[in-house]
């Protein structure tokens, strides 16, 4: 857990979605970087995994820029409970996919597109892709991105402010020599991004290892931020919504 002064388990009846207890994260005001997260450590390690829980933002939430506000799910991305950011994955080293949203600039509706954030062999960035339901990846959108013949565009997709979304995403780490790797979310049970034809990885030892619940900002001038997120489950196969 990072920044233990700034998570919280609260038991405010309009932060909870179900039960009696969700989990809150806080963004001071401030231009510094900042990062809450929680983390899970996945052993014995696996090749896919599926992470699903509820989420919500505290409206106003006016970031632009660097913000992983969702979830990861990751092989030796950390080393220890140090990350390891602008060390591009090589093949051996890590793969990472967060399931986030992105707001390039102040225009773009908050809290942004929602994409998955990626660390695998063929980045484009030594800080990370960006992949984009539509197919895109950033940066240098331009440039179509191999995902396959049965890659489907899907519409970009922004969540509203102040709203409980039930979210799983699934990272299959793909055979060593084959591009059979997957990246896919889901939003309230319904399919909004998937990507095949992945390489995340070229040994089989590098394997899923840990997950994680984060709210991180490279600034937030503008004004205190929350977030929460409630029923948490992961699994070795697809989970869904819960039925109220």
């Amino acid at each position: 857990m990072y920044q233990n002064q700034y998570v919280a388990i609260t038991t405010t009846a309009a932060n909870v979605y179900a039960g009696k207890q969700a989990l809150e994260f806080t963004l001071p005001q401030q231009t510094a970087e900042l990062s809450d997260a929680v983390e899970k450590i996945v052993s014995p390690e696996l090749d896919v995994l599926f992470l699903r829980y509820y989420s919500k933002f505290q409206p106003p939430y006016d970031v632009v820029g660097s913000s992983h506000n969702g979830s990861s799910i990751s092989a030796h991305y950390e080393v220890g409970f140090q990350s390891t950011p602008g060390v591009p994955a090589n093949g051996t080293n890590k793969f990472l996919a967060n399931l986030e949203n992105w707001r390039g600039d102040a225009a773009t509706v908050s809290p942004g597109d929602l994409n998955i954030y990626v660390y695998h062999p063929l980045q484009r960035s030594q800080w990370g892709d960006h992949f984009f339901p539509t197919g895109l990846v950033m940066p240098n959108t331009s440039i179509p991105f191999d995902f396959g013949p049965d890659f489907v565009s899907r519409p970009d997709l922004i969540p509203a402010l102040d709203q409980w979304y039930s979210y799983e995403l699934m990272v299959k780490a793909n055979t060593p020599g084959k591009n059979d790797g997957r990246i896919a979310a889901w939003v309230d049970g319904k399919l909004v991004m998937d990507f095949p034809n992945l390489r995340l990885r070229d040994v089989a030892s590098l394997t899923i290892d840990r997950f994680a619940l984060c709210f991180h900002i490279g600034s937030n001038p503008n004004g205190q931020s929350k977030k929460w997120y409630d029923n948490v489950v992961a699994a070795k196969s697809y989970i869904g919504p819960m039925v109220k």
